[in-house]
């Protein structure tokens, strides 16, 4: 292991309180995964007890993350990827579908949890031809995000930026439209944004209420959308068929007996910068 990982790994280590439960150790709890702790377990079982579908929504978000990237890369032509808010490593990670397809895809991830930190050795297994790298950086701060991010990323041809269970974190409208803008201001024309944020658009008050019991103990805070709201951070831009609708939905995989998945409250779309 090179120093810079060393250091990077003590100074994550430094940081983890095993004792505060966090969204990226609590997702990986839902999606099966050993990454978590019996904080971050006891807050997804709170959650899971009212509202159970979540294990659903977790599994159509990531199953969307998978199609999302491979649209991209196949039918887009996109080649590089900024990933915001990547979470702990599992299976078919951006880089893996993305570079099944094109080798030579470049992509950088950008999480702030100390144990994703931990675990960023995960990430940086590139194809010889491509390269991935992980930014320790948060969604409030983009224009770090963005400066770390041109080591890798040519910001001169298009990049594909996915926000995917991310912005619900950004607990200000205001704000979250100025990180909006200023990433789509930082990539050129032909760049996509890949976005899925929790809403009560299906379940109404029942993923209310699961939210409502995440925020008590969980950080960072939630903040339900409508999905209305959600598309109104990207007036004005290109949106990709089939538009904003619930993470199962877009472009599923056919399911044996011909019917469509079920929808969940995880809503989301991919956008075009003209």
């Amino acid at each position: 292991m090179s120093d810079l990982h060393s250091a990077g790994r003590e100074s994550a280590n430094s940081r983890l309180d095993t004792n505060v439960p966090h969204t990226a150790r609590i997702w990986n709890y839902w999606l099966g995964g050993k990454d978590n702790f019996a904080a971050d377990r006891e807050v997804g079982d709170r959650v899971k007890d009212i509202f159970p579908v979540v294990i659903e929504l977790a599994r159509a978000d990531r199953l969307f993350l998978g199609r999302a990237v491979h649209h991209l890369v196949a039918e887009a032509g996109i080649r590089q990827f900024l990933d915001i808010g990547t979470g702990l490593p599992t299976q078919d990670n951006t880089h893996q579908v993305a570079q099944r397809v094109a080798p030579a895809a470049r992509i950088v991830y950008v999480d702030n949890d100390p144990l994703v930190l931990v675990h960023a050795r995960a990430l940086l297994t590139s194809s010889p031809e491509g390269a991935t790298d992980y930014i320790d950086a948060d969604l409030h701060d983009p224009g770090t995000i963005l400066r770390r991010a041109a080591d890798t990323l040519n910001f001169s041809e298009p990049v594909a930026i996915m926000l995917l269970g991310v912005m619900h974190f950004i607990n200000d409208d205001d704000e979250l439209q100025q990180i909006i803008d200023r990433l789509l201001a930082a990539v050129p024309s032909g760049s996509y944004v890949a976005v899925a944020n929790t809403t009560t658009a299906v379940n109404g008050e029942a993923t209310a209420e699961a939210v409502r019991v995440w925020n008590i103990d969980a950080q960072p805070k939630l903040k339900l959308r409508t999905p209305e709201r959600i598309a109104e951070f990207f007036t004005g831009l290109q949106v990709v068929e089939p538009g904003w609708v619930s993470c199962s939905r877009w472009r599923p995989e056919p399911q044996d007996d011909g019917s469509l998945p079920v929808e969940v409250d995880q809503w989301c779309g991919i956008v075009r910068k003209p």
